[in-house]
């Protein structure tokens, strides 16, 4: 199929933009096969407006008569801008032609099968964050205690898990492929992270009992091979009671105690898959109602029930943290699937306790193995965002989510309460949220490691780790307040302390230039006293070599020298205390 098949209007004149806080535009539209762009017809202006279809949620057509009419487009990243077309004909095509781009399905067709960098690949970002690395040191370490497992190599086994998983090395093959058999998608647990202590993570999907409570002793082996000598875990379920004994109904289930006398199951619901969708668009029509007065917007805010997810997210991250730093216990998580909720939980519980995930190559990590290897179905999830209406061919479902926005937006409120123990700042998580939804780059396509396989994305697209880690992009996303904190973090999950995160969920609707302009102030002040302590260590070190040389001449003694004054360690900053 030719792109020029699609587009009814490649080029039209005389087309007025309308944007957040930008003066109207008037220029000429072009349509391509991946772009829309706008650019002024008059000498001295230099707006511009390139937006990627795929970024396309949602449009609202607004005819006015032979006046021709407007468009109104909703983006995934939330933003809203509107062309003003004055023909009544191509009024019609342009809205037909961005219609037809915005809704391809077919992955090959999308920009990053087309993207051609412009800068050279430093480091190739689709092995930068193999299983074999990320784990290397636990198998060498622990070589008595876990291996690296090849047997779904051809996906055969769980069609979603990588080819390259870590199991207890006392489990043989053989059994991992009879307890795959009991769990749903065939996703048998897997480690996730093993603590300092000892304690290790580990998710998976439920369990297939069904309603006859079937066991599976292979399973229940698997499990148990992880826990010391007297040593008990806690498996962690991310549903309700209620929706837990639902699903025996269907096939599915979760783990008896009597089956599991050493794991206690713990039930700490989160919300899935629709509701948080619906929940994230009461959200943003409140955002974007600007007119609101204050009893209004908060009753909105409230009604929408984002913070509320929030709220309960973060809590059952820190009851999976508390149980493994703590209490010295091994957890296991899982939901239904296993490639949502679950995911969101075990991530979120590596930001607390690892510092290394505080870091921008740690959180680069976290996220490829925690969501892009374990299976997270991002085309599918983001196929649709808050603006699409609910329902039809072109609507939100029940398969999209917001969920990895969860994740992003409860590392932010992390971020908000210790703003010194990340080495990123929260442009950073921005950036994430936006190449999610849509990007030139090919790390979010395909439903798991076996699409990205068929789909042979790192032959043909470009990584956005590759273009990240490029040190003249890296600098614009560091935090100038960081200070390393390799302790635990405990967030508080007080409501007082749980913010709405404005610069993602506002930034289209208030205007964030003093912010912005304040954090290149702290990092231009911080970047000259780098260079203010820089000198001074090297005048340190020029008058300790001046007095050498005096004393070896012999025109100074050391009692000549001033002695040293007694030096007090520094204050223990808040948050770290």
């Amino acid at each position: 199929m030719e792109f020029a098949e699609l587009i009814l209007t490649p080029k039209l004149d005389g087309v007025v933009l309308h944007g957040p806080f930008m003066k109207p535009v008037d220029g000429t539209l072009c349509i391509t096969g991946h772009h829309l762009i706008l650019s002024s017809r008059k000498e001295g202006e230099e707006e511009e407006l390139w937006l990627l279809h795929h970024n396309v949620d949602a449009i609202v057509r607004k005819p006015n008569g032979e006046l021709g009419g407007s468009l109104v487009i909703k983006c995934k990243d939330f933003r809203i801008i509107q062309l003003d077309i004055n023909s009544p004909e191509e009024f019609v095509k342009v809205a037909t032609s961005i219609e037809r781009l915005a809704s391809l399905e077919e992955p090959t067709l999308r920009y990053p099968f087309f993207y051609r960098p412009m800068y050279p690949i430093l480091e190739d970002g689709w092995t930068a964050f193999r299983p074999e690395t990320e784990f290397s040191q636990l198998v060498t370490s622990q070589a008595d205690e876990w291996r690296f497992s090849y047997i779904n190599k051809d996906f055969s086994v769980c069609p979603t898990y990588p080819s390259i998983v870590v199991v207890p090395k006392s489990v043989d093959d053989e059994t991992i492929i009879v307890a795959a058999n009991f769990r749903e998608g065939g996703r048998f647990p897997v480690l996730s992270y093993r603590h300092e202590g000892g304690s290790v993570l580990m998710r998976s999907s439920q369990p297939m009992t069904g309603p006859s409570s079937r066991r599976c002793k292979e399973d229940e082996r698997l499990i148990n091979s992880v826990l010391g000598p007297g040593k008990r875990g806690y498996i962690i379920d991310t549903r309700t009671q209620t929706l837990a004994q639902t699903a025996k109904s269907r096939g599915g289930g979760f783990e008896l105690e009597a089956h599991y006398p050493q794991w206690r199951r713990v039930n700490k619901p989160i919300e899935r898959h629709h509701v948080l969708l619906d929940s994230l668009a009461k959200l943003m029509e409140g955002c974007n109602d600007s007119l609101s007065t204050m009893d209004r917007w908060l009753s909105r805010l409230e009604s929408s029930n984002w913070m509320s997810h929030i709220k309960d997210t973060l809590n059952c991250a820190c009851l999976v943290a508390q149980c493994l730093d703590q209490e010295g216990a091994s957890v296991l998580v899982h939901g239904s699937e296993g490639m949502d909720a679950t995911l969101l939980v075990t991530s979120l519980a590596q930001v607390i306790l690892n510092p290394d995930c505080r870091t921008v190559r740690g959180l680069e990590a976290l996220v490829e193995r925690e969501w892009l290897q374990a299976g997270h179905p991002f085309p599918i999830r983001h196929a649709r965002s808050c603006y699409a209406p609910t329902g039809g061919i072109s609507g939100r479902g029940k398969s999209q989510a917001p969920t990895f926005l969860l994740f992003l937006d409860c590392v932010n409120q992390i971020h908000q309460q210790f703003p010194c123990s990340f080495e990123f700042s929260i442009h950073l998580l921005i950036l994430l949220f936006e190449h999610s939804y849509s990007s030139q780059f090919g790390t979010f396509l395909g439903t798991c490691e076996a699409d990205r396989v068929r789909l042979k994305l790192a032959d043909r697209t470009v990584s956005l780790w590759s273009y990240l880690n490029r040190p003249d992009v890296l600098q614009s996303f560091l935090n100038p307040m960081y200070d390393p904190n390799n302790r635990v973090i405990w967030p508080s999950v007080a409501p007082m302390s749980l913010t709405l995160w404005s610069e993602l969920y506002l930034r289209w609707v208030v205007d964030q230039t003093p912010q912005q302009e304040a954090w290149r102030t702290i990092t231009e002040l911080r970047e000259h006293d780098k260079e203010l302590r820089l000198k001074a260590t090297r005048l340190r070190r020029q008058l300790a070599d001046l007095e050498k040389e005096a004393i070896e001449a012999g025109i100074l003694t050391p009692s000549m020298l001033p002695q040293p004054q007694e030096v007090l360690p520094p204050p223990v900053s808040a948050e770290v205390a």
